[in-house]
């Protein structure tokens, strides 16, 4: 990939027009008149790749197989995962929210006993994966951590959880999640749970019916109470429209949405509408916008036919073939995916950056910001690992934005928020 440079507008157009000084013949200076020194030569600009490795570039959604530190699945390597050490390193990726994700299921004991185990499990294989990596990478629970690991050179790992389900029927694990680093909770995944109503509901099979809360419940109500009394942010990603306006009404403190799109660009539940950008920018939030393909366009029968012709010609047709597949497998469904592109091109970096640009423009460049939701279906043309990461900052310097503004946008925004709930936090204590 070539990166273009970055250079000053007037000197750009001065180098194009040939314009380096004086364009007659002068002559030569009389003995007695001296010489003018010459000018210095110009630093050449910096390119955009050196601009992103200056910067500090955070993802707010990694996902993770529980596997994750074992064989198949070892994050010190350069390996099939979208997301491992040598690629954030080459990258430029300084840090990450990895994910504690739990899928929707039955509200029952077994049920609340099932997703607090799958819980435990991504805790462990997040703690596995900075314990055998101590040079590397540092578990961090405050912005001031964060940014205390990347001034050192490592790497930085905060922790997301996707789905209170796993809290249980009266969010009795919260503390327990908190302890072990939980720093942003998203209240719904697919599917409606007790605490609110999901975006994109799934039936009883996968919880509870539809809708139930038109918003949230009582206890959801609570729970944002105690989230930020803790600390924890509030993420407003994969809930119901009713659901986010109720849970910014209701915080003390701003809220995110950890991993969305734009409505008005694409219609999708799973994206958020103008009146919900602009409720979460009033509130101080910021919305960071994900890079999934299916959420920015409109796929054809012919291409969702073609994607499940790649799926099934690898085997992969099991209901739950996402959650039992290899992580090379899943790198070769993806490969498979991409190469399918010529014929149904991906949403691409430049959709991705359109939706930055519709909430720069909506709500302002403090409230936005950007998540790949790699390892959990993430990716576009152009950025389907964490390798690829400068030709995100590439684009949106293209675009007019300002070194200084592209680092807001990758970082600056979501560190605001946390340091504010954090300081909300520590007022309450």
């Amino acid at each position: 990939m070539t990166l273009r440079t970055i250079q000053y507008p007037l000197l750009t157009l001065a180098l194009a027009l040939g314009i380096t000084g004086c364009s007659k013949e002068v002559p030569a200076p009389e003995a007695n008149v001296a010489t003018p020194p010459v000018a210095a030569k110009a630093e050449p600009a910096p390119t955009s790749d050196q601009i992103h490795q200056q910067l500090l570039a955070l993802d707010t959604h990694i996902d993770i197989p529980t596997t994750l530190g074992t064989e198949g699945a070892d994050p010190s390597l350069d390996g099939p995962m979208q997301v491992d050490l040598p690629k954030m390193r080459s990258g430029g990726l300084d840090a990450g929210f990895f994910i504690v994700y739990v899928g929707q299921g039955p509200l029952d004991e077994a049920g609340y006993q099932a997703a607090y185990d799958e819980a435990e499990r991504k805790f462990a294989a997040i703690e596995r994966m900075v314990s055998q990596n101590p040079d590397a990478i540092v578990l961090v629970k405050t912005p001031a951590e964060l940014k205390a690991a990347v001034a050192e050179g490592k790497l930085a790992a905060a922790i997301g959880i996707e789905n209170a389900y796993p809290l249980g029927p009266h969010y009795e694990h919260l503390q327990e999640f908190y302890d072990r680093g939980g720093r942003y909770l998203s209240l719904t995944h697919f599917g409606h749970n007790h605490f609110g109503d999901s975006s994109s509901a799934k039936g009883e099979q996968n919880g509870v019916a539809e809708p139930v809360n038109h918003g949230l419940s009582e206890l959801g109500l609570s729970l944002i109470d105690e989230l930020n009394k803790l600390g924890i942010m509030v993420d407003v990603s994969h809930t119901s429209k009713e659901s986010t306006l109720a849970a910014v009404a209701r915080s003390k403190t701003p809220v995110i949405a950890s991993h969305s799109g734009v409505k008005a660009l694409f219609d999708h539940p799973r994206n958020l509408s103008d009146e919900e950008l602009q409720a979460i920018a009033a509130k101080g939030g910021v919305v960071q916008l994900v890079a999934f393909d299916s959420y920015m366009r409109e796929m054809s029968e012919e291409n969702k036919a073609a994607v499940k012709g790649v799926r099934e010609q690898m085997g992969l047709t099991a209901p739950d073939w996402y959650k039992t597949a290899s992580q090379q497998t899943l790198h070769d469904f993806r490969a498979g995916v991409a190469a399918l592109n010529e014929q149904f091109p991906r949403a691409s970096i430049s959709d991705l950056v359109d939706s930055i640009d519709y909430v720069v423009k909506l709500v302002g460049i403090d409230h936005a910001g950007i998540a790949s939701d790699f390892g959990g279906g993430g990716g576009v043309e152009g950025w389907d690992s964490v390798e690829q990461t400068p030709a995100i900052t590439e684009e949106l310097l293209f675009r007019g934005y300002t070194p200084e503004e592209v680092e807001q946008i990758w970082s600056g925004n979501l560190l605001r928020v946390w340091a504010e709930v954090e300081a909300y936090a520590e007022a309450q204590r």
